[in-house]
């Protein structure tokens, strides 16, 4: 991301709107896993916690297939598989310089550390803090450089599809853009003056809501200040997954590492479907990856309630790619 800002505006052109959509389809994949793994880790998923969670997870899939249209509309091809995300690791493209994103089962420093650190807004309406290589701050570079360059947009491989509470639609001009980019700040960091996504909803934008989640309590306006002072968000009960360690698990016993291989081999096809969506403009291939993803719940499940041998925690999923 820094050396992308760092090209002089009146150098983005086509090309580097294609090497940026890239970054941001690395930038909105790599969320997915954390956010699944904190979410399968909640024993009771009716709870507030894996209700906001889940509804996030959902989210960025939606973000995902927002800038995988964008850049097949531009004449490029989204490589999903190829830049796969390493845990733990730093987020691609240099955006929130120091937060390293590891995947465990839902702890408040991974709610602090890796939730809302990788959503948190340039200016967050609850804090002081500064966040100026926020995700929110590349976006808007990409927005600037689309709204100069104002490229026409093929409709070729670009997907239309119910993903959650949104639909995916196939953009066609620079208004489309606009408001395509809008909603991924939006959802993700709320409006420069509210903690709600903007699209009117009801629905906090992903760092107010699990800030809540972190804090307990809903956030509430009073007296023109955003504090959590709202009603009780219990943290859940939890299956207690440990970090996955840097190259992954060492060792692991022959029941957990045949449930490992079965979600790394699951995932892969994920991986290998998104991009054959994309790549060729196959819908059927994008409702095949969304039904591949579903099925990695339930070996994740079975890892997470495997203790491992002289510790309190248990065992995870590590998406790590096969082949």
């Amino acid at each position: 991301m820094a050396r992308l800002v760092a090209v002089p505006e009146k150098n983005r052109g086509v090309d580097w709107l294609r090497s940026a959509l890239q970054v941001a389809v690395e930038i909105e994949f790599s969320t997915i896993p954390p956010y699944l793994c904190g979410w399968w880790s909640i024993k009771n998923r009716k709870c507030d916690a894996a209700q906001l969670i889940r509804r996030i997870v959902s989210d960025e899939m939606y973000h995902l297939g927002i800038v995988c249209n964008l850049l097949v509309g531009l004449g490029g091809r989204p490589r999903i598989r190829e830049s796969a995300p390493v845990y733990p690791g730093p987020l691609p493209g240099g955006v929130h310089p120091g937060v390293d994103v590891y995947l465990s089962g839902l702890t408040k420093a991974l709610v602090r550390d890796v939730m809302m650190a990788i959503e948190a807004p340039a200016a967050p309406l609850t804090d002081s803090a500064r966040e100026p290589l926020s995700i929110g701050h590349f976006y808007d570079e990409l927005l600037k450089a689309f709204r100069v360059v104002a490229p026409d947009l093929s409709v070729d491989r670009q997907m239309h599809e119910r993903i959650g509470e949104d639909t995916l639609r196939p953009a066609k001009t620079l208004e489309d853009i606009e408001r395509s980019i809008e909603i991924i700040k939006d959802q993700g960091e709320g409006t420069s003056v509210s903690p709600a996504d903007g699209l009117g909803d009801g629905h906090m934008a992903h760092y107010y809501a699990f800030a809540e989640i972190y804090h307990g309590r809903q956030l509430r306006e009073t007296g023109g200040k955003w504090q959590f002072t709202g009603a009780p968000v219990p943290f859940p009960d939890t299956r207690p997954m440990s970090m996955v360690p840097t190259g992954g698990w060492s060792r692991p016993p022959a029941e957990a590492r045949r449930l490992l291989e079965d979600f790394d081999s699951t995932y892969t096809a994920v991986l290998e479907a998104l991009d054959t969506a994309w790549g060729e403009g196959d819908p059927h291939s994008l409702r095949t990856a969304v039904r591949r993803m579903r099925r990695l719940e339930a070996p994740a499940v079975d890892l997470m309630e495997m203790p491992i041998t002289g510790a309190k925690e248990t065992y995870g999923p590590q998406f790590r790619p096969r082949g």
